[in-house]
């Protein structure tokens, strides 16, 4: 659909744009300095509407961190029943975005409502960068460890709570992961990082796929070392997985190699739909146990080395025992 939008007339500008889609766009200004910009909304993901609005803001912020970003100004997108939802449910829903782009040191400067019948909330959101510190999902190198700051198994969570069949204790430990900002960008240009995602939801796989694509590099993921929140199996194994996990289990069943030993269980929760998941990092083998002692320290989810780029077989994951 992407290839029938016209091409911007000073398509020099434009370092990130549709030929190439990335996690936001970029727009240069000066030689110095671009504009990062992303939208992202979606329906409520938990119960407790602050909490909601909290975890759509750093769903929101994730993409201008993952492109290297600095992100500096915000704008609300909301969609709310106003005759059938309680007003301070909203109230809540916008507190919970404001005290996460609080936390980011991000200015609200306003945005636009709409009476919908089911309520919507995200944000838009402008971030800065040099351009010449922009990451992208291209910039994975052959040599390259691949490091996950978020565990997954999110959407398995998360659609278990739909189904009332969560303690409060894994509602509360899936809230806080998704809740907490990617905000990881001073440690990219020390640790020479320059591939970047941030997964969500098309699964672990799906966006590892993306940047083994765009990089022209093969992947080697070893299914034992990915972070997976302890829930997740509970539910998956019970065969609780979102419409969209399954949707990205067709999708990659042509771009992904699993070793036969791995169960179906497995192969599905490195696909499961993430909502505000972790950072993907492609970073340089020399530097990746700095990194790695830098985001424990930090107190990140996860700070795991889940695999490698590789110079053969390009554009395709193989998932190892």
């Amino acid at each position: 659909m992407l290839r029938h939008l016209p091409r911007p007339q000073d398509q020099a500008a434009v370092l990130v744009g549709l030929e190439h889609p990335d996690d936001a766009g970029v727009y240069q200004l000066t030689p110095d300095l671009a504009l990062v910009q992303t939208v992202d909304f979606f329906t409520p993901i938990v119960d407790d509407p602050y909490w909601f609005g909290q975890i759509a803001a750093a769903n929101a912020l994730s993409d201008v961190y993952a492109m290297g970003g600095r992100p500096v100004t915000a704008l609300n997108l909301v969609g709310f029943p106003v005759q059938k939802l309680p007003h301070e449910w909203l109230a809540e829903i916008l507190r919970g975005g404001a005290d996460k782009l609080q936390e980011a040191g991000v200015a609200l400067v306003g945005g636009h409502s709409i009476d919908d019948p089911e309520p919507k909330y995200g944000l838009a959101v402008t971030g800065l960068v040099h351009p010449d510190r922009i990451c992208t999902k291209g910039g994975a190198r052959p040599g390259d460890r691949l490091v996950l700051t978020k565990p997954i198994g999110i959407g398995t969570v998360t659609t278990a709570i739909k189904r009332g069949l969560t303690t409060s204790d894994q509602e509360m430990e899936v809230t806080r992961v998704m809740a907490t900002l990617n905000n990881l960008v001073d440690l990219f240009e020390p640790f020479g990082i320059r591939g970047v995602t941030d997964i969500t939801g098309f699964g672990l796989l799906g966006h590892a796929y993306e940047m083994a694509r765009e990089s022209g590099v093969g992947m080697r993921i070893y299914a034992p070392e990915v972070p997976v929140l302890p829930a997740a199996w509970e539910f998956g194994r019970q065969g609780v997985w979102p419409g969209g996990s399954k949707s990205n289990r067709r999708w990659l069943e042509d771009k992904v190699r699993f070793d036969p030993a791995l169960d179906e269980v497995t192969r599905m929760m490195l696909c499961d739909a993430v909502t505000s998941g972790g950072l993907l990092l492609a970073v340089p083998a020399g530097a990746v146990q700095d990194l790695v002692a830098a985001l424990r320290e930090r107190g990140t989810p996860a700070a795991a080395v889940i695999g490698e780029c590789v110079p053969d077989h390009p554009g395709e994951i193989r998932v190892l025992a």
